[in-house]
């Protein structure tokens, strides 16, 4: 009876002081709703990187930017460095250091959804299983993430264009309409936001387009001849690859190695400096909520000191004030923390459907992630630490000396 009377009393307080209580309670959610966000949302993006790069040593493409190869051709979220002969993967593939070897054509689009020219190996790579048709076996055949299929409306068995580069309105291909061979199951892979055909689908689209009769022997020899792909995708057979295989490929004049564990280590430091300090400033926030709440606290108590020491001589125990500051601080400091982790997982969600927008990377505001656990709790010590003070303040109120005044 005593805890239920002490929680009445404190929300009667707070309500009939709802300014700056609610000013208080804002300022703490901000604070929550900062960190959540970044916890969620960095743990997910480096999970997901983490996933889209698993399995993958080492990624050699045209000579440039290393981080450049990386995204492009791992995460798909940045143009390509240039090509490399095809002549290049029959190379690697007769290394005994090489285990195996996914060739990647790049340079197409669908509705902003990028088209890869690879082989079953890379669906297989990701775990890749249909939700209906099969998967292509032939040239200008389709299969769809399933992302993809979503944003696009994609059918098996419907036809579609690809344009040039990745963003919308690029020149379109409408002399080599693609066959959606099927669809593709969720993966939480970058697989779900791709459109995957064979390597020689790449080829054919642009011979078409720079007016070559595929069906001409001549023609067809010489392009052979010619041949490139974007990016390969290089799995070691033995550990001893990881020391020799990126020195004896950076050697070769037109050829660049990048190893996707030591870029991703790379971008991570960069973003983490961000992370860092929209971090430092939460914990500022919640330092201010602190004192925020203290000072209101305080103050409240110094107004109320006639209020407390009337229900002292009511026969109220000195433990019931006590626990009334004590109170009051707990819901202002838990309510702000729930509200403020609802705000963060909301704008989580928020940044998710930018991202999708975009097909980039997926965020989703449903996941929760096990560090925000420790935010009630850190919100549960601020509000008893910013209490404390004039909880004891109360505790110890003179009843005859406040009564005097």
């Amino acid at each position: 009876m005593t805890h239920l009377n002490a929680l009445t009393l404190a929300v009667k307080s707070l309500c009939f002081k709802a300014l700056p209580a609610a000013l208080n309670l804002l300022l703490m959610a901000v604070g929550v709703a900062m960190m959540t966000f970044v916890l969620s949302a960095s743990k997910q993006l480096e999970e997901g990187a983490t996933r889209d790069a698993d399995g993958i040593d080492l990624v050699v493409g045209a000579k440039g930017s290393p981080l450049q190869l990386i995204l492009s051709s791992i995460y798909h979220i940045d143009i390509p460095t240039g090509n490399i002969p095809l002549a290049a993967v029959a190379q690697l593939k007769k290394n005994s250091m090489v285990k195996k070897v996914i060739p990647l054509a790049l340079g197409d689009s669908f509705n902003g959804f990028r088209i890869v020219g690879t082989d079953s190996d890379y669906i297989e790579h990701y775990n890749g299983v249909l939700a209906q048709g099969k998967l292509f076996d032939g040239p200008m055949q389709a299969v769809f993430g399933a992302q993809a299929a979503k944003k696009t409306g994609a059918t098996v068995g419907a036809s579609f264009t690809g344009s040039h580069g990745l963003a919308r309105g690029g020149e379109e291909h409408k002399d080599a309409p693609y066959v959606i061979a099927g669809v593709l199951k969720p993966t939480g892979t970058v697989l779900d936001r791709l459109i995957l055909t064979p390597v020689e689908s790449v080829w054919r689209v642009h011979e078409i387009a720079n007016g070559i009769d595929v069906n001409d022997k001549e023609e067809k020899a010489a392009m052979d001849a010619d041949r490139e792909v974007t990016a390969l995708l290089v799995q070691y057979s033995t550990p001893l690859a990881a020391v020799s295989m990126p020195r004896y490929i950076n050697r070769q004049t037109e050829l660049q190695a990048a190893q996707p564990a030591l870029e991703a280590a790379k971008l991570f430091r960069l973003l983490g400096v961000g992370v860092d300090v929209i971090r430092a400033i939460a914990v500022i926030i919640l330092v201010s909520a602190a004192l925020s709440m203290f000072v209101a606290l305080y103050n409240a108590l110094e107004e109320r000191k006639t209020d407390l020491a009337v229900l002292r001589t009511l026969g109220a125990p000195p433990g019931k004030l006590f626990s009334l500051l004590l109170v009051e601080g707990l819901l202002l400091a838990i309510g702000g923390a729930i509200l403020g982790w609802v705000i963060g997982h909301i704008a989580v969600e928020a940044l998710g459907h930018m991202l999708s927008e975009d097909q980039n990377m997926t965020l989703s505001g449903w996941v929760i992630v096990s560090e925000e656990a420790w935010l009630i709790m850190i919100a549960t010590v601020v509000g008893l630490v910013s209490a404390l003070v004039p909880a004891v303040r109360a505790y110890r109120t003179d009843i005859a000396a406040t009564l005097a005044h």
